[in-house]
């Protein structure tokens, strides 16, 4: 019996650091702006709400992101049967 192929084209592997780069970018980008507010929470209480209301927008933001690349990454590294 032969053992499926688990070849990714340098094409796709290509578009899935690119896919994962811009991930990791925004995540950065999320993560940057609810560090901000959380320093300024500690400083000015009003900002509370503010922080609360962006982690509550942007943590499920995140997960889906991450649960799509997920997705594709199992769909381009799972095995093929061969031909």
């Amino acid at each position: 019996m032969t053992e499926p192929s688990l070849t990714i084209p340098p094409d796709e592997v290509a578009d899935l650091q690119k896919k994962f780069s811009e991930i990791k970018h925004s995540i950065n980008n999320a993560l940057a702006v609810m560090m901000a507010l959380s320093e300024m929470s500690q400083r000015r209480p009003d900002y509370a709400e503010k922080l609360a209301t962006t982690v509550l927008a942007k943590a499920p933001q995140i997960v889906t992101s991450l649960q799509e690349f997920t997705q594709v990454l199992n769909e381009k590294a799972s095995p093929k049967p061969e031909a």
